[in-house]
């Protein structure tokens, strides 16, 4: 662009060149490009992806059947709240096939797993070491553990 002012006449409507090279800088900063030769491809990239942008909130907006004219905002607002009331309609859903009973019974085993399991975790960690250190081989599968202490067991006879 700055080559190009420089080439042409002035012409009277045209910006002068402080103020080009300035909208230019402001470009570069505002769209983090590094060089001169950067802007072009990016003026490119920004302008997809705003057709991209417009085209995916037009699209929602028919879907919603919103006004073309309303705004990102309301956009927004019309999508949150349809989501909410997916949300709720999951749930409610789920009660229904579960049973408000069978629900916390659930969540009670979730519970009790979330408080067993660490210490089963670390049991069976140290099983498996203790197994591969007596075997001088690494058991580093659950499956090998009854085999591994029944091998045990008949050496011990």
């Amino acid at each position: 662009m700055l080559e190009e002012v420089e080439n042409k006449a002035k012409d009277s409507n045209m910006p002068d060149f402080h103020i080009l090279r300035a909208i230019v800088s402001h470009f570069q900063k505002l769209f983090d490009v590094p060089s001169l030769t950067g802007v072009y491809p990016r003026m490119n990239e920004v302008y997809t992806r705003l057709g991209e942008l417009n085209n995916a909130v037009r699209n929602l907006q028919e879907l919603l059947e919103l006004d073309s004219s309303s705004s990102l905002c309301v956009l927004v607002s019309t999508v949150g709240k349809l989501c909410r009331l997916i949300n709720e309609d999951v749930n409610e859903k789920i009660m229904q096939v579960l049973g408000p009973e069978d629900l916390q019974s659930i969540i009670r085993k979730l519970e009790e797993h979330e408080e067993f399991f660490p210490a089963f975790q670390a049991f069976t960690n140290d099983l498996l070491k203790i197994l591969g250190k007596i075997f001088v081989r690494e058991i580093d599968d659950l499956d090998a553990i009854v085999p591994a202490v029944r091998k045990l067991k008949i050496l011990s006879y």
